[in-house]
């Protein structure tokens, strides 16, 4: 059984990817912030799924040695690390002549750092295990288009779409593939919830309306659910993606088609 690691698995969405991906079969490792939360989605996942079957960690996926200690007790636990899902992320939002440099380097160091520390030390593990592996960036449309107000975010997130292209060249001999899932709006997600009243202002939008302006701008007429984005990711995690490697996919609903 192979085991797959989601850092930001405690809540959200990377708690559904989690549930998701032991309901495919795979032994999971939840690593989050908050280590109550990633041990709770464990605990959950053994209790459906059976003992053993997960585990969760606390880690700051921006400190070195606290993502190097988590994967080692991942792999300690479960025996491997086949595939890694990057899911942790933050977003602060403001017009750039307010834009704090703290406020950016947050983006940046969460979004883009958190990516490196951790894809480095999963490709680590695979690359010592020798059988190929898996690492999945849980980016964002923000990655390819740039976003009114999400300076910080939106560099971070083009910053991973080159990161997994240069991590896809170094490990291609080790048949470790590297892929960024590019997101739409997570419309009914915490994160997107929280930032409405930025939005409604820089849109000059009643807070009510703001998720109706979203849903007209696709072509779906549909935000981002949790399901279409666990449904990509299930295939390109799987041995039928195995030739698919430095790209971005897109899971827009047409919004973005490059």
């Amino acid at each position: 059984m192979k085991t797959a690691v989601v850092v930001g698995g405690g809540q959200t969405l990377g708690e559904y990817l989690c549930k998701g991906l032991a309901a495919a079969g795979y032994k999971v490792g939840i690593a989050d912030l908050n280590v109550r939360n990633a041990t709770q989605v464990a605990d959950e996942i053994c209790t459906l799924q059976g003992e053993g079957i997960a585990v969760g960690v606390g880690v700051d996926a921006t400190d070195e040695q606290g993502v190097a200690d988590a994967f080692k007790t991942i792999k300690a636990q479960l025996g491997s690390i086949d595939a890694l899902v990057y899911s942790a992320g933050v977003a602060k939002a403001t017009k750039i002549t307010n834009f704090t440099l703290q406020d950016f380097n947050f983006n940046v160091n969460v979004n883009l750092n958190g990516y490196f520390l951790c894809a480095r030390e999963a490709a680590r593990y695979m690359v010592e295990q020798g059988h190929g592996g898996r690492i999945i960036q849980i980016n964002s449309k923000s990655g390819k288009v740039g976003s009114k107000h999400n300076a910080g975010y939106s560099s971070a997130k083009f910053g991973g779409v080159g990161l997994t292209q240069s991590i896809a060249l170094d490990l291609a001999d080790d048949q470790i593939t590297v892929n960024s899932l590019m997101l739409g709006n997570l419309l009914e997600s915490p994160m997107f919830q929280s930032l409405i009243p930025q939005y409604a202002k820089k849109l000059g939008l009643e807070e009510h309306e703001v998720m109706q302006y979203y849903i007209d701008k696709v072509p779906l007429k549909a935000g981002c659910g949790y399901d279409d984005v666990l449904n990509v990711l299930k295939f390109y995690i799987s041995d039928g993606a195995k030739y698919c490697t430095g790209q971005s996919i897109n899971i827009t609903g047409g919004q973005v088609m490059f």
